[in-house]
């Protein structure tokens, strides 16, 4: 059995040297591949050199966090290109994570909006380079999904590379992403007594386009809730969706593992 994890961060986790250990307990819980999503300029060269080193393992990502969008995102941005640029062979499988995040804004309304405002810039710009790259385009959307269905309708991206990774949202909202081609990665949140709406936007979305995904250090899966995050415990969230959907263990990883990796092309 395979899994892989198709959302992940590990800056934290290999600055502090644990990446050994926390790759070993990912391969004894099945997950053979994980993609590490970059989420400003000091975390990129970090997850180019990991792929790099650990090339059956772990791929990677390059975007800009909406939360880590400030003044100087157009100097990041101009940054961004340059990793497809530098040789196709350890060229990152996807833009972002990058999007729209109200949830993270401060109180203040005029403050709140001005940095909104920064945020759609920014993702406009990625969206516009995903574009003209052709490239998957992973998005963070929190409490800002209609206005980023909107841009990347107005961008002319390809919604058949689009993925909403974390969806939180529910049935109505996933099915707004498949009429248009796109597709929600679904986290622990599913384990969770209190996520009715999301499981319902799993089973909506259907087995044969579903993606899962740690997000860790963040957002354990029962039975580790409250505690970090990392790939291995990517197991117990597709045994719970296997049960969800009325599938063996086998057939959802071999289906989703399938779907990743066609995803993402590796």
């Amino acid at each position: 059995m395979t899994l892989v994890d198709t959302h992940t961060h590990l800056d934290a986790v290999a600055k502090a040297g644990g990446l050994p250990g926390l790759l070993t307990r990912a391969r004894e819980s099945g997950v053979e591949w994980m993609v590490a999503v970059g989420t400003a300029p000091d975390d990129w060269d970090l997850y180019r050199d990991l792929s790099g080193q650990h090339r059956d393992r772990i791929r990677y990502t390059v975007g800009i966090h909406p939360c880590s969008v400030d003044e100087g995102w157009e100097s990041a941005a101009a940054a961004i290109r340059p990793y497809w640029d530098s040789g196709a062979a350890n060229a990152p499988v996807a833009l972002g994570e990058c999007g729209l995040d109200r949830f993270h804004l401060p109180k203040e309304p005029a403050a709140a909006a001005r940095i909104f405002d920064l945020q759609k810039a920014a993702f406009g710009a990625q969206l516009a380079l995903a574009r003209e790259l052709g490239c998957p385009l992973v998005i963070h959307s929190r409490g800002a999904f209609r206005e980023c269905v909107d841009m990347i309708d107005a961008s002319g991206v390809d919604w058949n590379r689009v993925v909403f990774h974390c969806f939180s949202e529910g049935e109505p909202e996933i099915r707004v992403l498949a009429e248009r081609g796109g597709r929600g990665s679904f986290t622990g949140i599913i384990t969770y007594k209190n996520a009715d709406a999301v499981r319902a936007a799993a089973k909506a979305q259907g087995l044969p386009r579903l993606m899962i995904e740690t997000d860790a250090p963040f957002l354990a899966p029962t039975p580790h809730r409250g505690k970090p995050n990392e790939p291995a415990y990517l197991r117990h969230t597709a045994e719970f969706a296997a049960g969800m959907l009325g599938v063996t263990l086998e057939e959802l990883a071999a289906t989703t593992t399938a779907t990743a990796r066609a995803f993402y092309g590796f």
